[in-house]
């Protein structure tokens, strides 16, 4: 009913005003006049072309002249702008630009610069002394913008600092000198030296040292932090220390803490992820030893109480292998 009397009414008025009158949703009445294809989508009548287009001839003199060796390597705005200076006007600026897109040729024109993929490290140690990671950390000094250089060098399979310096300053010469020095204390270099790629890591300096003691040069991707995760976690032990100051009154305090710290790090703090040995332990290969009078405690303790525990205890394992991302099976296979 409301239909054939909108029919009757619209012949009077506009279709808005007779929705209105009969309360009749106008969305609805012109939804229901677009027809609707088998798959029950509306079927959309190809648009009308305006009365103001190009002809086809026009089209195409402003093609050739877009694509003229005079305009060639300039912007539809400078072609433009420059046949109006020239006294020519062909069409709009968006309009050469859409003549442009029909015909694919609609790109930035300019050299690129181009970066090649970064390598993804993948590191493996099964004992220490194998692979090293090194970086360096900033510590307050006694101002505002005063800072003192930390740099850190941590065994991987062992978690053990064989090296650690207090700077003022970050040079690929100190770099140099603080890795050789550590390698000298170490008695042998590492097969693998990884580190992110700050100015000192990749410093010509510390690249022909490594080189001349045969050493491998591995960095992380830039801005992927999870490529150096064992520095950055023995950087946030320190800095979490409880007795870690806000500032250092000199550098030789610097110095005094951190010699007290890693001190502590590698003979007394009981690491997580080398079964909550020392990293003096594990380094220096008396963790076994340890690791069986663990698990004779445990034993023991068992048999005194068996009902205290779901299964038999066992000490946390050590780690076979260490690795910074972990190589993928492609990898494993294409070195062996």
């Amino acid at each position: 009913m409301i239909d054939a009397a909108f029919t009757d009414l619209a012949g009077l008025t506009s279709a808005k005003r007779a929705c209105a009158v009969l309360g009749k949703s106008r969305a609805t009445h012109y939804r229901r006049q677009r027809p609707r294809s088998a798959a029950g989508s509306a079927v959309r009548t190809p648009r009308a072309a305006p009365s103001n287009t190009l002809t086809p001839a026009e089209r195409a003199t402003v093609l050739a002249t877009l694509t003229h060796e005079s305009f060639v390597d300039k912007s539809p705005a400078q072609v433009w702008a420059t046949l109006l200076d020239e006294g020519t006007y062909l069409c709009s600026e968006s309009t050469m630009y859409r003549i442009l897109r029909a015909h694919g040729a609609v790109r930035d024109r300019r050299r690129q610069a181009t970066h090649p993929p970064r390598t993804r490290p993948e590191l493996v140690a099964d004992g220490p002394g194998q692979v090293w990671s090194w970086d360096i950390t900033k510590l307050h000094g006694p101002v505002k913008g005063v800072y003192y250089d930390c740099y850190v060098i941590i065994d991987i399979y062992s978690r053990y600092i064989p090296g650690w310096l207090v700077a003022p300053t970050e040079t690929g010469d100190l770099a140099k000198a603080f890795i050789a020095a550590t390698i000298t204390t170490a008695g042998a270099p590492p097969r693998v030296i990884h580190a992110d790629r700050g100015t000192s890591m990749t410093s010509k300096p510390v690249a022909l040292l490594l080189a001349d003691l045969g050493v491998v040069r591995s960095h992380s991707r830039p801005k992927v932090s999870n490529d150096n995760p064992f520095s950055e976690a023995a950087f946030k032990t320190l800095k979490y220390c409880p007795t870690f100051p806000d500032r250092f009154g000199s550098i030789a305090e610097a110095r005094s803490f951190c010699d007290e710290f890693f001190t502590y790090y590698n003979h007394q703090h009981r690491h997580s992820g080398i079964g909550l040995h020392t990293p003096a332990s594990v380094h220096h290969g008396t963790a076994a030893e340890i690791q069986q009078l663990r698990a004779e405690v445990l034993d023991a303790a068992h048999t005194r109480h068996p009902d205290r525990f779901r299964r038999p205890p066992r000490p946390p394992a050590l780690p076979q292998e260490v690795w910074i991302n972990r190589p993928t099976l492609e990898t494993v296979t294409q070195n062996n």
